[in-house]
Formats: C-alpha cells, structure tokens, sequence
C-alpha cells in the first residue's frame, strides 16, 4: 500500500487555527468554563483520537505558551453523550473557536441545582414478593447508572448478598472512587463508582473539597440508590419510624455510581462527563434525580446526554422538579426521557397522645426519640396559643396546647425553646408529606382538638402523656399528589404532556451516610443509617427500579417501549377506589394529568402492558426538525447527522395536550399514532373514550385487529374543542381495551390554555 503523508495536513490545520489566533485581541484573557460541541467528521485524519484533536486546538487559540498548557485548559473530552470538549477559555479564545466549521455550538458551563424504603415497594405493586420480583429475578443483572451525590459504600443496603459474583459481561466500567474510596469498596452490587468535579473547581478555584472522591458528603445520592436498588436490610428505621425491611425496588440490580454534585450544586460539564461515562461503562438505566429548565434545549445537558443514551437504549429516569403546585412549574420535560412526579405513601409517622382522662389520641410526629413525656400538665391559655417565641419564655413546666398561627412557625418558635412538649392543631397536609421535627410536638387535627381543649380547660389539674415512634399503614386517601410536587404542562415543550408518571416521594425511608446529621432533636444533632426524604427526586428513584425490572424481563425493549409501558398501566384511583386527588391546605382537589401524568406507577402491570407506543430515535429527530430549531441547535441535541425530510410535532407519545388561545376559538386537532402488540399472539382491542369538557374525539378505526405478537397497526384521533372562558384545564382518556382478554391500554387527554412559552424554537 502507498504510504501517505499526514504531515502537510497537519501543518495545514494547525497554521488554520494559528492564523485565528493571530487576529485575535489581547484582551479577555480571564477564562471560564465552556462546553463545545463539535462535527465530528470534520476531525482532520492527521489526528488518531478526538481527544488529540481537541488539545491541538486548544493549544493553537489559548493566549499563552504553547505545550501542557492545553491539558490544563481541556476539562473533559466526551464522545457518548456527544462529542466535543469543556475547556477553560476566554471569550476572545471563544470567538475564535466559534470561527471553525468544525465547532456546531460552545455555551458557558452553569450549575444546576439538586431541587429535586420499607413499604413502598410494597404500596406500588401490592404482591411484589409473589410476582413482580420472581418474574423479574428482582431485577438481576440489570446495571442502573446513578447521577448523583455520590454514595456511601459501606451502608447495608448496598451488600450483595444473594447476588451474582459474576458481573455482566457488558460492564466496562471501574471502581474509581479516589479518596478514601478504596476500591475494595466495591462488589457484586456496587459494581463501578466514578467522580467529577473539574467544571465544579474551574468554578470555585478556592474551595478546598473535603473528600474527592466518589464518597457521598451530602446523603443524597446514597438515598436514591437505596431506593431504586438497595438490597434487602432486616430491622432498618429512622430511630423507630417506618421500621421494617429496607429494599430497593429492584433489590439485585446492579449500580454504578457516578458523583456529579459538589456542595449541593453542579457543572453541566461534570453531567455531561458522568453520563458519558455512564454509556460507555454499559449501565442499561439512568437515574438523574435532578434539573435545569431555565436552558433552551440545545443547551440542555439532560436533553443532549439523555438523547444519546437513547439511542444506545439506555432510558434516563428524571425528576419533575420541587416547584407546586402551581401549573406550568414541570422540569425535565424531555420527550425522550421518563419524567416523574411524587406522591404520598398510606403510611404515617405517629406518637399518642394520652389525656388524663383516658382518652387517647393519635398525632402526627417524627420526633427522634423512644422515651415518652409522662403525667405532666396539660397548658392552654389563649395568650399562650400563638406559641410565639415572646411568650413562650413564660410558660409554665407542661404540655403546651398551641392551636392560633403558622404551624411552621409553631414548630421552630418550640424547638427553640424550653418548653417540654407540645400539642399542635392543624389540617393542612403539607407538613404531612415533608417531615422533620424536633421538639416533643404532636399535630393533631381540628376534629380531634376540641376535645383537648375541653379537658384542658375544663379541670385545672388536667395533665397528659406523649409518646412516639409510631408507624402507621394504610392511610386514606393515598396515594395523593405531592402539594410540592411541579406540575405541566410544560413552557419550553408544550406539545408533549408532561409530567409522564407519578410514584412515591413524600416520607420514603432510605439509606444514609452515618457520618451525616439526619436528624436534630433540640439543639442535639443526631445520626442515623437511614434517612426519611421526600421529593420528586425520591420519586424519579422508585420509577428508576421500576424501569430496570421491565428491563430485567424485557431486554430488547427500547427505552420508549418502557415508557409507554409504564405510563399506559397507570392506576388512576386511589386506595378509597376514587379517583387520585391532590391536597391544598384542607381541600381536596381532583387530579388531571398535569398534576400526575397517566397516573401512578403500577409495575406488576406494567410488566405487561399489551399493546406499547414505541418511538424510534428517528422520530424524534422528525420530532425536532418541526421545531424553530437551527441545523446546529439540532446537530447538536442530536451529535449526528441527519434528514428533516419528515418533520412533525405529533410524536408516538402514549398521551395526548392540546391548547386553546382563547374561550370563543375552536379548534381543530389530529393526531396518528401507531401500536405495538406485545401481547401473547392474536387479540383485538376496542377503543372507547372520556372525552374532557367542551370537546369531541373521534377515532378511526375503532377496532384494532393484531393477527401476531409484535403487529403494529395505526389509529387517528381528531379532536374538536372550545376553549372555557373561566381558563380551566379539562381532560379525559382514551382507552384500547382487549376484548376477551386482561389488557387495558390508557392513554390521558389533556386540553388546556396556553401559557407563556420559554422557547419561541417550540410551537403549539
């Protein structure tokens, strides 16, 4: 073969990006972190490696000497998430990196914020033990990757007992965990644990890390893997409460850690490094309990590395974001990744309260604590009642009975005092979901307050007893929306319905770094090996486990054919057989689908599903050419190449939004979608549909004839609706439901007003 020289290529390229430099200013020289995306096959052959690629042009645009300089520059090379560099640079280096037709995009890195178990694997899937887990061999040998604070090792939830020696022999990944990491850390079940944390230091250069390492300083991460994955654990508690046996949803999957969050806080570079890795390691789920949407979607690390992870048919699991309950508030609206809103669990956290009288009744606490407050006075007096931090220096030694003002307030004006107990009245449910006293407090309902206060005024020697660490079951109604949970429809992409799913997250217990305070009682810090959180990201956690048994039992299914397996078996009631509603204050409100999506997650049905809505990654491109979206804003979601030859915004999406401008418009809309049979063989499903106020649904065919297993047919939805002049949100269903056999295929229906978009690249 004739031997070619690179040589003159290279000079070429390099003189290209020296030329650049030459005219550029000397100005801007204070550097700052960018992510750069770039064309791939505009690497010159010159170059083995993108990685040598990057450090040639680093080197040929920085204002400085030439030679290591450009490793120190370059932060991250990433070829699986997408493919292009982070680099320290300076917007004069920019500007000439910008020049390049090489370079599709670069934007300045930014933080994103974490704003986002005994029973619960039991409340969502009520035989687990007997179905869900056999069927799935609890989820064994399933790798899920978790983006997060990082883990602590050492905790029992992460043992693998009972588990596989033998790791899947797809698995590329390593035990990194750097400081006081050692890689014996790692076994059967924890599997691989990586750190990164360059964009975090380029951001903060004075900040000294405490560990660098993959060794959870904050609890979180460690709580979510516990969820989604934790192995089983005999006699776990937060000191007494929601004692029981610890699992994860999918208690033999495999985790690989990867720790993105510093401090509270993280890079888009060290995200997109983490999942880079993460899809080259092999993990087949992803867990990001975590969000940005103040980012167009180009910009949008989750949308970018999560679009890649698809195409390598790795689902991502995200949080719907802490931000409820007004609508609108949804984070993570990615078409292509599992959006999930929380829910409550049927479990409360309880103490009793015994008058001296004898009548007992029972309050809400999580007060840290196995002793009791025995015989001492019962306190009411109406000065008194506020429980302000002015009068309660003046309390007398008792129980205080604290029924006028803010609850919260109550709490911390208590805890901060001397008084020995108290007795809260309140019934408001928002303190319910999120936990965490410290004093010796009961709340207790109105209903149940009167008959305190009866006593207590009625005999002045009344007195009173507490005691605590109760636990609860089968609370009603449950499961409610979460008040804190955020709700759709979303303002950078509205035409897809999000949030996807609902699933547990108020007062779930999980595993914890025992070096860490996890609760308080007075002015004591105390520390525990398990944790009650609450969150969407609790919630993403539960989905997560979920995702990886229908992978366990179904592994050539695509991410999206999880989705809508998830999503379409949806329970839409709760355990009072009504339908699922969310709680204000005292009033009960029911639920549509922008509070909960297609309802709460069901996974013994989701296992099968019957028919699915399965969504190609071509799809989505088609998906995006329809938006406002530039050639390389798209290029760059994408990293590939590509052809809008078929754009539309009427994605394969197992669920249906639409939107009125006004109340007098009506409005003509239509939709295809296309079904999977993933039944047994041959089955005919028929349609029938609630349709939501002031609109008409028509559907063609109405009957679906599958003659085999993995038949796709089509359908046709035409709606016709008229908005409300009151600028309600209605909604309805559609349902395929087998005839003669056990399947039924729901799909919500949303029409809602149009909200103020964040991105003009999306219409409605």
């Amino acid at each position: 073969m004739e031997s070619v020289n690179r040589f003159p290529l290279l000079f070429m390229f390099v003189h290209m990006w020296f030329s650049l430099f030459l005219h550029a200013k000397s100005a801007g020289l204070e550097r700052e972190t960018y992510i750069v995306h770039m064309n791939k096959p505009h690497m010159p052959k010159a170059f083995t490696s993108p990685h040598n690629w990057y450090l040639s042009i680093i080197e040929s645009i920085s204002y400085a000497n030439p030679g290591n300089l450009s490793q120190s520059l370059l932060l991250y090379t990433y070829d699986n998430a997408l493919h292009g560099f982070s680099a320290s640079l300076s917007l004069d280096e920019l500007e000439n990196l910008k020049r390049s037709p090489a370079v599709l995009a670069a934007y300045k890195d930014k933080t994103v914020l974490m704003l986002d178990t005994t029973h619960t694997p039991e409340f969502i899937s009520p035989n687990v033990a007997t179905s869900l887990w056999p069927i799935s061999s609890f989820g064994k040998d399933v790798i899920i990757g978790v983006l997060d604070s990082g883990i602590w090792p050492e905790s029992e939830s992460f043992k693998d007992d009972h588990m596989a020696t033998k790791v899947p022999t797809r698995w590329e990944g390593t035990c990194d965990g750097g400081q006081n990491f050692n890689s014996s850390l790692c076994n059967s079940k924890l599997i691989g644990v990586r750190y990164f944390n360059n964009g975090y230091m380029k951001a903060h250069p004075d900040i000294v890390v405490s560990m660098n390492s993959a060794r959870d300083t904050n609890g979180h991460g460690t709580c979510v893997a516990s969820i989604a994955a934790g192995n089983f654990v005999n006699d776990a508690s937060f000191f007494g409460y929601a004692k029981g046996t610890a699992k994860g949803i999918a208690p033999h999957a495999r985790l690989a850690i990867y720790k993105v969050f510093w401090n509270g806080e993280s890079y888009v570079s060290d995200i997109l490094a983490g999942t880079d890795k993460a899809i080259a390691d092999g993990v087949d789920v992803i867990c990001t309990s975590f969000g940005h949407d103040d980012l167009p979607l180009e910009n949008n690390p989750l949308a970018i590395a999560s679009f890649a992870a698809m195409k390598k048919g790795v689902l991502v699991s995200t949080s719907a974001g802490n931000e409820g309950p007004t609508l609108g508030t949804v984070h993570n609206a990615v078409p292509w990744v599992l959006t999930v809103t929380a829910s409550s669990v049927d479990r409360s956290f309880v103490g009793s309260l015994i008058l001296g009288n004898g009548l007992v009744i029972v309050g809400w606490t999580m007060f840290p604590s196995n002793g009791s407050l025995q015989h001492l006075p019962l306190v009411y007096d109406r000065t008194l009642s506020a429980c302000n931090n002015l009068l309660l220096s003046e309390t007398p030694h008792g129980i205080i009975i604290c029924d006028v003002g803010s609850l919260r307030s109550q709490l911390y004006y208590i805890t901060e005092s001397n008084v020995s107990g108290a007795i809260l009245v309140a019934d408001n449910g928002e303190l319910f979901e999120t936990g965490g006293v410290a004093c010796a407090c009961l709340v207790i309902r109105s209903t149940d307050a009167s008959f305190v206060l009866s006593y207590a005024k009625s005999d002045p020697l009344a007195s009173a007893t507490m005691t605590f660490q109760g636990t609860i079951l089968g609370i009603k109604p449950s499961p409610v929306v979460a008040s804190y949970a955020s709700r759709g429809p979303s303002r950078r992409i509205p035409t897809i319905l999000k949030p996807d799913i609902m699933a547990p997250g108020s007062l779930v217990l999980g595993a914890w770094p025992p070096a860490l305070p996890s609760a308080r009682m007075r002015s004591d810090v105390l520390y525990s090996d398990y944790n009650i959180l609450y969150g969407t990201s609790i919630a993403c956690a539960h989905a997560t486990g979920v995702a990886a048994l229908l992978k366990a039992v179904h592994p050539a299914w695509s991410p999206s054919a999880i989705k809508s397996a998830i999503m379409t078996t949806a329970d839409l009631f709760d355990n009072t057989f009504d339908p699922i509603h969310w709680i204000n204050g005292k009033e009960l409100h029911s639920a549509s689908p922008l509070d909960m999506g297609a309802g709460q997650i069901f996974p013994t049905q989701a296992l099968d599903p019957g028919l699915i809505y399965d969504i190609t990654a071509e799809e989505y491109v088609n998906f995006l050419c329809s938006t406002k979206l530039s050639t390389p804003q798209i290029w760059t979601i994408i990293g590939s190449d590509y052809s809008c030859s078929k754009g539309s915004l009427d994605l394969n999406y197992p669920s249906f939004i639409v939107f009125y401008p006004d109340a007098k418009t009506i409005v003509i809309k239509e939709f295809r979608r296309t079904v999977t049979n993933v039944g047994s063989g041959a089955s005919i499903y028929k349609v029938t549909v609630r349709e939501p106020a002031n609109s008409e649904v028509e559907v063609s065919p109405m009957t679906l004839i599958f003659s085999n297993k993995y038949e796709k047919q089509s359908y046709m939805v035409i709606m016709s609706y008229e908005g409300h002049d009151d600028g309600r949100v209605s909604y309805g269903e559609l349902v395929w439901a087998e005839e003669n056999g056990k399947h039924t295929v729901r799909s919500p229906i949303v029409v809602s007003p149009m909200f103020n978009a964040k991105d003009t690249s999306i219409c409605y």
